[in-house]
């Protein structure tokens, strides 16, 4: 008995994983449609002097954004990247992360 309900529970627990994994996506999506994409690309891959975002995992884009926000000097981009850095809550960079990492493998 015990085993079937640890087996249930987990399940729960995946199943919500899951819908909150693909709901921070979504909420990426709509960021990166709405912003990143004039500059960076409908598939990341960057375009004139705005590099490409494809390929880089999660970590390294939250990372980015974060120093951005916080009005860290990282390239020549900067002071285009920090204004628009600069509104995005930690929600929304973990969003703009996921979506990043996962779509543009």
């Amino acid at each position: 008995m015990k085993l079937k309900m640890m087996a249930v529970i987990g399940m729960f627990v995946l199943i919500g994983t899951s819908h909150s994994d693909a709901a921070e996506i979504a909420d990426g999506e709509e960021i990166y449609s709405s912003v990143c994409r004039n500059c960076h690309g409908p598939t990341g891959k960057g375009m004139a002097s705005f590099p490409a975002l494809a390929g880089n995992d999660a970590e390294y884009i939250g990372t980015r954004l974060t120093q951005y926000r916080a009005g860290e000097t990282l390239g020549p981009n900067t002071p285009l990247m920090m204004p628009l850095a600069a509104d995005l809550s930690d929600d929304d960079i973990a969003s703009l992360a996921a979506y990043i990492s996962t779509e543009f493998q």
